[in-house]
Order: structure tokens, then C-alpha cells, then sequence
């Protein structure tokens, strides 16, 4: 039986360079080669994080009798899950040092995601309609139409004020969520003991 020996032969210096490149960029931003975890640019961080919102905004519309009774407490969970999800994702995913906790830019992102967010709310409100309770269903039909008049009016005042307060709920709750998912990125805390050999970092 014979076995195929295994070359030997070394890289050229050009392909290895390349390695080492790419080597030394994924040990500086944990970037992975392919894949979910990927990281990206913030544009797309957000675009994701806006993708993300959108999807949940919409499953919240869906008539509560459309989901079987053996399955709604799994549906609710989803439901809360894509809700927080937004700016989490968006913060893991972002090209970052590994070094690097918080910066003007997670900041920035945090306001863009939010304004991002509003925004498709406001669209999915206005071609739609708004959920007609805490776990979902239409309420009146598009909001757009309630303008008019009718059994479901709704005046443009009431309509921005809900907006307002929707985009400064989000503003707050992607900042916080955003500066914790990146402090527990490493550790919210480093520190070494005891001194000496055997020391462990935590």
C-alpha cells in the first residue's frame, strides 16, 4: 500500500506575505474569512440591524389567531428576541480592534441605526398599519388612510407625537445596548493576578 507523500515544497514569498497579512488583520479585528461571522463596514452593520427591526415589525402585525396555541409562547420569545436584537447585532458585527471598546463611531452608529429604524417605522406604519396590542395584530388598517377621516381617524399630531417618543425609546435603549455589547467584548474589566508566573488575566 502505498501513501502520497506530502509536499514539502515551500510557499512563494508573494503567497506568503499574502498569508501573513491576512493572518496579522484577523488577529487585529477578530474578522473571520467568511461567513455569518464575517465583519463588516457600519453601513452594512446598519443596514442588517435596520433589516432586523423591519422583520420584527412586521411579524408583529400578524393577527395573534394566525399562530397555532402550541406554538404563540415560542412566537412571543422570537418576538421579544428580534426587538432587542437590533443594535446588538449591529455592534457585533462592525470591523472593531480587538483592543477597541467604545469610540465616536459606535456612538454615531447607534444614532444612524435608530434614525434608520424610526424610519421603517414610520413606512410599515403608513403603508400597513400599527399592531393593535402588546402581542401583535392589525389595529385600523394603514395609517396613511386614517388620515382621512373615518371610524379610525388619526390626526398628523398624534401620529409624528408617537413616532417622537418611538425613535427617543430606541435612541436610548441602542445606546445602552450598544455600549454593552461592546464592553463584554473582552471583558467589561482586565486585570492580572497575582503577579509572577502562573499569573491569569481576567
Amino acid at each position: 500500500m502505498s501513501v502520497n507523500p506530502i509536499s514539502t515544497d515551500p510557499l512563494p514569498e508573494a503567497e506568503l506575505d499574502a498569508v501573513r497579512a491576512a493572518r496579522r488583520q484577523r488577529l487585529a479585528t477578530g474578522e473571520a474569512d467568511r461567513g455569518w461571522w464575517q465583519r463588516v463596514g457600519n453601513r452594512r452593520a446598519i443596514v442588517e440591524g435596520t433589516i432586523i427591526f423591519a422583520l420584527w415589525r412586521l411579524l408583529v402585525l400578524v393577527p395573534i389567531t394566525f399562530w397555532p396555541a402550541a406554538i404563540f409562547p415560542f412566537v412571543l420569545i422570537a418576538l421579544l428576541f428580534l426587538r432587542c436584537l437590533p443594535p446588538i447585532w449591529a455592534a457585533l458585527r462592525v470591523i472593531a480592534t480587538r483592543r477597541e471598546k467604545m469610540s465616536r463611531r459606535f456612538f454615531r452608529q447607534s444614532f444612524l441605526l435608530a434614525s434608520a429604524c424610526v424610519l421603517a417605522d414610520v413606512v410599515i406604519a403608513l403603508c400597513v398599519g400599527d399592531p393593535g396590542g402588546p402581542f401583535g395584530g392589525p389595529l385600523a388598517g394603514p395609517d396613511v388612510a386614517r388620515f382621512g377621516g373615518g371610524p379610525h381617524a388619526l390626526g398628523f399630531a398624534p401620529f409624528l407625537g408617537a413616532e417622537l417618543l418611538t425613535y427617543g425609546l430606541l435612541l436610548g435603549y441602542y445606546l445602552i445596548a450598544t455600549i454593552c455589547t461592546r464592553l463584554a467584548q473582552g471583558g467589561f474589566l482586565r486585570f492580572t493576578m497575582p503577579s509572577g508566573n502562573g499569573r491569569v488575566t481576567l
